[in-house]
């Protein structure tokens, strides 16, 4: 078999690219697991209402306060703007009028 030198350095190039792509995929997900804490929001990090993180304090304190509310009965839960099942909303928040 007759390996020309361009060929060589062809299949060089490209397991050289594919490795280092490799690599930085790696490094990406764990940077970005931390750096979405540290974005504001408008720039697309983490809403102000996300939830703790797994595996801190708060986040166990999230996780027994949710435990409590979801064993309360519905009666006695905390409304949290959400509409009720059964009532329509619109986009914009507001109830839909009579039909015109």
């Amino acid at each position: 078999m007759n390996v020309c030198p361009r060929q060589l350095v062809i299949l060089l190039v490209a397991v050289v690219s594919a490795s280092s792509l490799a690599g930085c995929a790696s490094v990406n997900q764990k940077a970005s697991e931390a750096m979405g804490d540290y974005i504001p929001q408008w720039a697309g990090g983490l809403p102000a209402d996300a939830p703790p993180r797994p595996g801190t304090a708060k986040y166990e304190a999230y996780m027994r306060e949710r435990e409590r509310l979801r064993q309360l009965p519905a009666s006695e839960r905390p409304q949290d703007g959400q509409p009720q099942q059964g009532q329509p909303s619109s986009a914009n928040g507001q109830t839909p009028g009579p039909a015109r």
